[in-house]
């Protein structure tokens, strides 16, 4: 049994049924107490790491709570190691994400969000630069059915969060937070209907600023400061990265530090997908897991060579979740 306390509001969790271990956990919104050497199921595990993003489960200077059940936790994670650094997916379900978006709208902080798949894994093993990058991410979900199949063959498991399909669930939240969004990437017609679509599709949404960077974008560059300062400069808290990898990463990287109340998303093709300027795979064809095969067929030369650099790692990263199995 676990007892959480949020001020007046207590509350019995019984996740997964009977609890492992033999000894209740009180937890108070602010600051963990009681006993401190409960184990717990996984089921357990993913209910109370909900909570904790929620803002239960942190301590007066707002950091997680240092209990031995969430750093048992967080040794759960899938993961990814290149040159000895490691790439956590540390967002494995969609209410933890949107849980822990809602926190830092609410704290007053930003974040980088990254959107894991196996081009990226491809990338990560050929460049420090983009590894450093994605070093600097806050938070990383599952994009793409291989990062998802592979945390299950590591006992890790996480849920499918492509970047296309987080675009409204996150402008909801920042609706209901009442922050303001900007679009950032592709070209001004994408953007435009992009702007579009959202503002019909979320009431409320604060949409306040739109800019497609020219075709020689260099995150690093006058370019990116400029864009940089008008997100200060607009009180922007969230910003869509619609640059492709790895520049959206690496802007988003640079901003926690020249940007840091922002929050940015990088979302690849999300946007160009809901202006309609790209086509994505009918939904039946995503839930038989062949979006891949539809993406080949339709742009060969740019997609074909990118899948083959993707299955050939795949053995590799096969035999590194089985090793890394808990």
């Amino acid at each position: 049994m676990v007892k959480v306390q949020n001020n007046s509001d207590p509350r019995i969790y019984h996740p997964g049924g009977a609890v492992a271990g033999h000894s209740a956990l009180v937890i108070s919104k602010g600051i963990g107490l009681g006993t401190r050497k409960a184990i717990f199921s996984r089921s357990c595990y993913e209910e109370l790491e909900a909570l904790a993003f929620a803002g239960y489960l942190r301590s007066a200077d707002g950091k997680l709570a240092d209990l031995d059940f969430w750093d048992q936790r967080g040794s759960e994670q899938v993961f990814f190691e290149f040159q000895g650094q490691r790439v956590a997916v540390n967002m494995p379900t969609r209410a933890a994400l949107e849980s822990e978006v809602l926190r830092r709208f609410s704290a007053g902080e930003g974040f980088a969000l990254a959107t894991v798949n196996l081009d990226h894994l491809v990338k990560l093993a050929q460049s420090p630069e983009f590894l450093n990058a994605y070093a600097g991410q806050d938070l990383v979900v599952a994009d793409g059915r291989p990062i998802v199949w592979l945390s299950r063959l590591a006992n890790r498991p996480v849920e499918l969060m492509p970047g296309s399909d987080m675009v409204l669930p996150l402008c909801r939240l920042a609706a209901a937070a009442g922050v303001p969004v900007a679009l950032v990437g592709s070209t001004d017609e994408a953007l435009t209907d992009a702007k579009t679509h959202l503002e019909a599709r979320v009431p409320g949404l604060d949409l306040a600023w739109c800019h497609a960077p020219s075709g020689v974008f260099d995150p690093q560059g006058a370019e990116a400061d400029a864009i940089l300062e008008n997100l200060n400069s607009k009180g922007i808290r969230l910003c869509f990265l619609a640059l492709g990898a790895p520049k959206q990463e690496s802007l988003a990287h640079r901003g926690r530090t020249d940007a840091p109340l922002v929050g940015f998303a990088s979302i690849g093709a999300g946007l160009d997908f809901l202006g309609g300027h790209q086509t994505r795979a009918p939904l039946w064809v995503r839930r038989i897991a062949m979006e891949w095969l539809w993406r080949a067929m339709s742009s060969p030369a740019r997609m074909v060579p990118r899948y083959a650099k993707c299955f050939a790692i795949l053995p590799g990263q096969i035999w590194k979740a089985l090793r890394n199995r808990p």
